[in-house]
């Protein structure tokens, strides 16, 4: 059978999947020093929306070989989202699922403006500083009650996996997954 498009989704994506282990095979490492470290900060109060625009202007080539490995780390937390919420542990798999969705946004930041975007842990608002499509910037913003610093805000840890169901969690494994499917077809298809 050809290795190319099959016309079945799940080929395609098993396609994608290899592509991004070979890249990792050949040497693409996790730990490159052109890759921000992984959280970004917070924005001041005072931040100016504006300037930002200015200076997210798409640099050609960007910056590729971070984009991968970001994209990897994301890769790596949804596993994890989903053997936490195999496990019953709610909190930690929409946690999980934040933090794919984050990296693989900010993926696409490094290959498009050769930096990582700052925000505020507004996912939402990442997408569209990203460009993400409608979909996906909603896709996102469904996650971003999730960010630890947000959700204990209102919710003692220890009650954490308490305020979200199985079936609510597997709803943001979903909503996880189309942001890297989104994120995996710009990064590996650069």
């Amino acid at each position: 059978m050809s290795q190319g498009y099959s016309g079945d989704s799940a080929r395609a994506d098993n396609d994608r999947l290899d592509d991004l282990e070979r890249l990792l095979v050949q040497g693409v490492s996790l730990t490159q020093p052109a890759t921000a470290p992984a959280s970004p900060r917070a924005l001041p109060e005072n931040h100016d929306d504006a300037a930002d625009e200015e200076a997210s202007e798409f640099v050609p080539g960007g910056d590729l070989q971070g984009a991968i490995g970001l994209f990897a780390e994301a890769a790596q937390d949804m596993a994890t989202a989903g053997v936490e919420l195999g496990l019953g542990r709610h909190f930690a798999c929409v946690d999980f699922c934040n933090q794919a969705a984050e990296k693989a946004a900010q993926a696409v930041s490094l290959l498009r403006f050769g930096r990582r975007t700052r925000y505020d842990h507004d996912l939402g608002k990442l997408g569209a500083a990203v460009g993400a499509p409608p979909e996906i910037q909603a896709a996102l913003a469904a996650l971003s009650p999730f960010h630890p610093e947000a959700f204990y805000a209102d919710t003692p840890p220890e009650e954490a996996d308490a305020v979200i169901d199985a079936e609510q969690a597997a709803a943001y494994v979903q909503s996880a997954r189309r942001v890297l499917r989104w994120a995996r077809g710009i990064v590996l298809g650069a």
